[in-house]
């Protein structure tokens, strides 16, 4: 299955962060397939603390032979290793944010998992580089793809281009 993986980071080396936590991601065991990336985005951050530092997001897509949970929980193994702790504080500076976004066409919504992801919908940071990969892409129980929910949304953060190399 495909599963994309959305990153950022606002704390130290932002760029760094993202190129160390993409090739943890390339080398999990069941990663398979070609990786595909975005751009990288400087974002505004949105509903962080006050004089939160601007973020680098991107997104990438890559082949998973294991389930949806085995994703989700190498993925929190890679944000611990990188800084994050363990019971970080949602919507708080950090050193990496790793968010499953979709799996496959799996959808889910259990105490453990939500897919695809419950916000994606409503963030342009995440939105435009998924659109980037992806944009006549249907999320599952969605009915417009990447590139329509983008269009339609509001643009209420600052979004820029920074680099399609990384």
């Amino acid at each position: 299955m495909r599963a994309a993986i959305a990153l950022g980071s606002n704390l130290g080396d932002r760029l760094a962060n993202l190129q160390n936590a993409r090739d943890r991601i390339r080398a999990l065991d069941g990663a398979t397939g070609l990786m595909v990336q975005s751009a990288i985005y400087e974002t505004s951050p949105v509903d962080c603390e006050p004089g939160a530092q601007n973020f680098y997001n991107a997104v990438i897509e890559v082949g998973f032979e294991n389930s949806a949970d085995a994703v989700l929980e190498a993925l929190q193994e890679i944000e611990r290793a990188l800084g994050r702790e363990h019971n970080h504080k949602r919507n708080v500076s950090r050193t990496i944010d790793l968010d499953l976004l979709y799996c496959g066409s799996e959808h889910r919504d259990d105490a453990i998992l939500q897919l695809p992801h419950p916000r994606i919908t409503e963030r342009k940071f995440v939105l435009q580089p998924l659109c980037d990969i992806a944009p006549d892409l249907r999320l599952p129980g969605q009915t417009k793809s990447v590139g329509e929910l983008l269009a339609q949304l509001p643009d209420p953060a600052k979004i820029t281009h920074l680099t399609d190399k990384w």
